[in-house]
């Protein structure tokens, strides 16, 4: 039966989550250190809680695209299976069984055994 695997690599969410959490932890600590006789005025807490905000909204957001684009990949590695593929410079061809999907493409097993990369050149029939 053809299936379709995905792979990723949690790297980019891991990143933006440091940056997101090393951000609280800077605001959080600045606000318990200053001074409290001359304490932040309330357009500079108003103006980092704002970006405090930003920054949250913006990890949100790449989150929603990178699932929409694994799941437009994933879509695009499915049409591909059962469906006969032949590599830019001919020497490759086959049906394609399965496909593994990485974070950099798609491979495809074809039915003779051999992998190929879906990706420019290649033709799909």
């Amino acid at each position: 039966m053809p299936t379709v695997t995905g792979a990723e690599s949690a790297k980019d969410t891991k990143t933006a989550t440091l940056n997101y959490e090393s951000f609280l932890k800077l605001l959080v600590a600045q606000m318990k250190n200053q001074d409290p006789t001359e304490p932040m005025d309330a357009t500079q807490q108003m103006a980092q809680l704002a970006t405090f905000s930003q920054v949250e909204q913006t990890i949100k957001t790449n989150k929603n695209l990178e699932s929409m684009l694994q799941r437009t990949s994933l879509q695009e590695a499915n049409s591909v299976i059962g469906r006969t593929v032949t590599s830019n410079d001919g020497t490759i061809s086959g049906v394609v069984k399965e496909v593994t999907l990485y974070n950099d493409g798609i491979v495809a097993m074809l039915d003779s055994g051999a992998k190929i990369v879906i990706g420019p050149g290649v033709t799909v029939k």
